[in-house]
């Protein structure tokens, strides 16, 4: 039978008419009010029982998180807390839950770390479900701020044989057995024997093969998943990722950064825009959680103060020079108060040092440039002192980075000098570098790690709780 969203329930104009709903039951009082949500609203909706001719046996089966099915007339409601209700005429039982055997008892409150342990199941909580309509709806504001400024989008693969960062935490793929790997005389793996013929990967970044494409359609996009095999068991990190990259042919450095600034303005605008009821939800929760915290822990913004400090200030442009000069001299490094101590230029930024420069010194969103090269990847573009390369970072209150990116380098000699100086091997690479033998030309990107920008927009604290199942660690549940 055909039934309509719970949202437009609550939305309809009209009232005194016949409607059914179909979803979940969330809670169900004095054996008459049932509080439905079907997840297309933070929102239940109230569907009153006429409990004195609904059948016991009928009425013990409406339990937490049974899925049901009612009839009735759509009509103003008598309670506060909602504009209409069902009154129910008919209901059926879809799907049984046994309330005792329920993983999830929401009267509890149950904590995010029990929940990351039911992820199949931890949607169905007021926070969850908010988060991933959240995300949903950002999904859909990535790809239109794209199309519309008429990026082509474009899928990199996620199996491949470079490491677009040269960091090496990658996962391998193989079909070789494990049993009676097939091996070189010096004992190593013989890759050949292996179903691409070579030692293939997981990609951490699709960066490299969306520039040789920008370098043909002019502006390119990927948004796809990312693997680092990086062991890193933080509240920042995952095994599996999902990036946004576009890469820009004829933009320099400054382009790259109004860019960079301009997306993410949109996307976060849009999510305001758009979800207004789950972020008003996610920021009652964020404020109950900060009053447990020290006071001097807390933040001095509530979520939606957060985001429209974003939409509402220009992003300062700072260059690394500028910054370590600003850290060193700060009273958190002179008083020894930062875990890693800035005491020389050259230094890679830890997130306590980001965080400080957007929160404490500019307090505002931060673009940092101009970064050493020796702490930048390879296919950065090095600056004329030779000691720098034109990269960027932006960095956000509660966050630290949010967006890595780069001009990256146009000058095949310049490239092919930075790979041997890094042991980077050019026949590996010879499809990238063919992009500086044919028509190069001046060109930057950058990388937005999506999750980082849900659990910004959504004010939450641990990014395994911003994807629908979590990769980590000795985790890879579900």
């Amino acid at each position: 039978m055909k039934h309509t969203k719970v949202k437009d329930l609550l939305n309809s104009p009209k009232t005194l008419q016949e409607v059914t709903a179909k979803g979940w039951v969330r809670t169900f009082r004095n054996n008459q009010f049932i509080a439905l949500n079907d997840g297309s609203t933070i929102h239940n909706i109230q569907c009153v029982v006429d409990f004195e001719n609904t059948p016991e046996e009928i009425l013990k089966r409406i339990t937490t998180s049974a899925a049901i099915s009612v009839t009735g007339d759509l009509v103003e409601s008598q309670g506060a807390g909602q504009k209409y209700e069902i009154q129910v005429k008919k209901l059926e039982i879809l799907g049984d839950s046994d309330a005792e055997k329920f993983p999830i008892q929401l009267r509890n409150r149950p904590s995010l770390e029990f929940l990351r342990e039911q992820a199949h199941l931890r949607v169905r909580t007021n926070a969850f479900s908010a988060i991933m309509r959240v995300r949903s709806v950002l999904s859909f504001a990535v790809h239109q701020y794209f199309q519309q400024k008429g990026f082509v989008y474009v899928n990199t693969p996620i199996v491949t044989g470079s490491d677009a960062e040269g960091a090496g935490e990658m996962f391998r793929v193989s079909a070789l057995p494990f049993d009676g790997t097939p091996r070189n005389e010096d004992g190593s793996v013989n890759f050949k024997e292996d179903f691409f013929g070579k030692e293939t990967n997981l990609t951490v970044s699709g960066q490299l093969e969306a520039e040789t494409y920008a370098m043909a359609l002019g502006q390119v996009y990927t948004f796809g998943p990312t693997f680092r095999a990086e062991n890193s068991n933080t509240s920042r990190h995952l095994a599996e990722f999902w990036m946004i990259e576009p890469e820009v042919a004829f933009n320099d450095l400054a382009d790259n950064m109004d860019l960079a600034e301009d997306f993410i303005k949109y996307v976060v605008k849009y999510a305001v825009d758009n979800c207004a009821d789950d972020l008003k939800f996610l920021e009652t929760r964020l404020a109950d959680e900060e009053k447990q915290k020290p006071q001097a822990e807390r933040s001095e913004m509530t979520l939606l103060e957060k985001l429209n400090f974003v939409l509402e200030n220009n992003f300062k442009r700072v260059s690394y020079t500028e910054a370590i000069d600003i850290l060193r001299d700060s009273t958190p490094n002179k008083k020894k108060k930062f875990q890693y101590l800035i005491d020389e230029w050259g230094a890679d930024l830890q997130s306590e040092h980001e965080r400080f420069l957007v929160e404490k010194h500019f307090k505002c969103p931060v673009i940092l440039f101009d970064y050493p090269a020796k702490i930048k990847a390879f296919y950065m573009r090095l600056n004329e002192d030779g000691k720098t390369v034109r990269a960027m970072d932006i960095l956000f209150p509660g966050i630290g980075e949010i967006v890595g990116g780069s001009q990256r380098e146009e000058r095949l000699d310049v490239l092919i000098e930075k790979m041997k100086v890094l042991g980077i091997d050019e026949e590996e690479l010879w499809w990238y570098l063919d992009t500086r033998r044919f028509g190069t030309a001046v060109h930057s990107g950058f990388g937005l790690g999506f999750e980082r920008l849900v659990l910004f927009v959504t004010g939450m604290t641990n990014i395994r709780d911003v994807i629908p199942f979590p990769r980590t660690p000795q985790n890879a549940e579900f």
